[in-house]
């Protein structure tokens, strides 16, 4: 999600024990639910030789019940937040997306789920994210940098905690580290 006014997306992500506990963290903050948690289903597009992510964009098709987003993320600025231009197409029927980006030569090339709930403190110009994904649970912090480090140490954390890297990217260390063929990182039976 991109900050108002703009098509750039300044964010980090911050790794916390449990679901109970990112929940905890975030009300003693002075957060509260501005969305419901819901189970989000992405789809990470590429070209057969994987021309985007070699170039540091990202094209994503998202479902959340029978509604799609579609997103492009160009490459991020290098720094300690992760910086990058940001598109979204809302209200998209996922179907007819996927159709489209196959019939451009685009493919699926990973696949990842998570339950995610959205979080916002009243008058605060940020968004904070609880996501459960099958390889942890983490906050995200979206706003400015000024408001996402305010923040950050408002909820105990450090720049030291601080992660910049993709969903991708953390479930394809976390199979290295256990020894786990990678695939895609969904949840199972879903």
């Amino acid at each position: 999600m991109a900050r108002a006014g703009t098509n750039r997306e300044v964010e980090i992500k911050l790794s916390v024990t449990g679901a109970a506990v990112g929940r905890r963290l975030l009300r003693q903050a002075g957060f509260r639910v501005s969305r419901r948690r819901v189970f989000e289903d992405n789809l990470i597009f590429d070209t057969p030789r994987l021309t985007l992510r070699r170039g540091g964009r990202l094209l994503r098709l998202r479902q959340v019940n029978e509604a799609g987003t579609l997103t492009f993320k160009g490459p991020a600025i290098p720094g300690k937040h992760k910086d990058r231009e940001e598109l979204e197409l809302d209200g998209v029927d996922p179907h007819t997306a996927q159709a489209i980006l196959s019939r451009l030569g685009f493919r699926p090339a990973f696949r990842y789920q998570k339950y995610r709930t959205e979080f916002r403190a009243p008058g605060g110009p940020g968004v904070a994210t609880l996501d459960e994904t099958p390889i942890g649970v983490f906050l995200e912090l979206e706003g400015s940098p000024q408001w996402i480090d305010r923040t950050a140490r408002k909820l105990g954390f450090t720049e030291a905690d601080y992660i910049t890297a993709s969903y991708g990217r953390l479930y394809f260390e976390w199979c290295r580290r256990e020894h786990v063929r990678p695939a895609h990182m969904v949840f199972p039976g879903r």
